[in-house]
């Protein structure tokens, strides 16, 4: 049975990042009013958290795997916030459309809201985090990953500034993982796979 090859999964993870940029992107002009909000635009707007957890993963298992504890623990925060905005996104779009604003406040006040919470700090923290763990492998170029950390910080405060920041913040996460995403396709085929530094001995055990 034939696997497929690591170049074949980065590009895959490239073209889940480029997919995720453009959902950001139609998110922005949504609530910027550019395009009428609609069933669609609402119930793709998760789809970018989808895309961007594995489009992270691929360049985690590319990259972030050579700044060793750090990375890997910056990986699993940023996926784990990812995987919780996912729920928040079908709750804003999906939810609290369809039900009246003093429900809305009223479910903010208790649990929920204190779930979102968390989930925007997490998001925030782990965002932070891996960031500077793909800067540390001194590789991946610097400015999209800036982008990512910049547009990454407003999504997480979307609570607390103007419409007008998240607007703006969505589209330079947008741009910022876009540029990451064509980056990371062009390299696909020159990354080096690390491999288990004892693997030879195993395999005259095995022998």
């Amino acid at each position: 049975m034939s696997h497929p090859v690591p170049a074949t999964l980065y590009r895959i993870a490239a073209l889940a990042g480029c997919g995720s940029a453009a959902v950001l992107l139609i998110n922005a002009a949504k609530r910027a009013e550019i395009i009428p909000t609609t069933a669609v635009t609402q119930l793709i707007a998760p789809i970018a958290q989808i895309l961007a957890l594995a489009f992270v993963t691929g360049l985690y298992f590319a990259f972030g795997r050579r700044t060793g504890t750090f990375g890997l623990v910056a990986y699993l925060l940023n996926s784990f916030a990812l995987a919780a905005l996912i729920g928040v996104e079908f709750v804003i779009n999906l939810v609290f459309r369809e039900i009246p604003s003093d429900t809305v406040v009223a479910l903010l006040a208790g649990p929920l809201g204190l779930a979102l919470s968390a989930a925007s700090v997490l998001f925030l923290l782990g965002t932070l985090a891996f960031v500077a763990a793909m800067l540390r492998t001194h590789e991946v170029p610097p400015l999209p990953l800036v982008m990512y950390a910049v547009g990454a910080v407003t999504v997480a405060l979307r609570a607390f500034i103007p419409e007008a920041a998240l607007d703006l913040g969505l589209a330079v996460l947008a741009v910022g993982i876009a540029w990451l995403a064509v980056w990371l396709y062009g390299r696909s085929a020159r990354i080096t796979t690390w491999a288990v530094a004892d693997a030879p001995a195993v395999s005259r055990i095995r022998g």
